[in-house]
């Protein structure tokens, strides 16, 4: 049987090994690595090629969101499934704009994380009741009130003259990582480079610049 390679990431050492202890019991699960942080879940990620990513969102060093970003940039093939107790929109948006295949509570049962494993496994998106229900309700919402949190903090450092690199050394990610926050920024506020965009967002109150 083909075994579906997994990757922990998560700073809670009980989570850890109750997933570890719950997953092994699985025939079609290999656990390969465990990240205690969102850094250590992208070395390893690269370092072990697993097929799912478990995420947790709020890690020291670098948080699951971040860790999204960067995962699937690099090896855009690799899926990942958050898993958290967080459901507030604050936490949901951004893991799926980074690139999240699927969004899971940790309240959840043994046999909803496992299906949500396989089909995440399989490139299917899974999403709990009600993650579906908010992504649903933000969509509807007009194109700037969906900017995440991050998406305004790159375009407020944009704004205020900062590059690309001093936005990646201020935020602690990558260029690559500022580069794709900007992509999805431009595609929802309808323009195509960063003066457009920040002309834009200080014309609907998206931004507001201190004399």
């Amino acid at each position: 049987m083909s075994k579906i390679r997994l990757l922990i990431a998560d700073d809670h050492p009980v989570v850890r090994d109750g997933l570890r202890g719950m997953l092994s019991s699985q025939p079609d699960f290999e656990i390969v690595g465990e990240a205690t942080n969102g850094e250590e879940a992208v070395q390893l990620t690269k370092a072990l090629q697993p097929e799912v990513v478990l995420m947790d969102l709020r890690m020291p060093i670098m948080d699951g969101v971040t860790a999204i970003g960067e995962i699937k940039f690099n090896q855009p093939e690799i899926q990942v499934l958050v898993l958290t107790t967080y459901d507030s929109d604050a936490d949901i948006l951004p893991a799926v704009e980074a690139g999240a295949t699927g969004y899971l509570l940790k309240d959840s049962s043994r046999e909803e994380l496992y299906a949500a494993i396989r089909a995440t496994a399989r490139g299917e998106s899974v999403l709990t009741p009600t993650v579906a229900t908010r992504l649903l309700e933000r969509m509807r919402a007009p194109a700037e009130e969906n900017l995440s949190e991050r998406e305004r903090e790159v375009l407020q450092l944009v704004a205020e003259g900062a590059s690309n690199s001093e936005i990646a050394s201020h935020l602690h990610i990558s260029q690559a990582t500022v580069k794709s926050h900007l992509i999805h920024v431009f595609g929802k506020l309808g323009v195509s480079d960063r003066t457009a965009a920040v002309t834009v967002a200080l014309q609907r109150g998206i931004l507001r610049l201190e004399p």
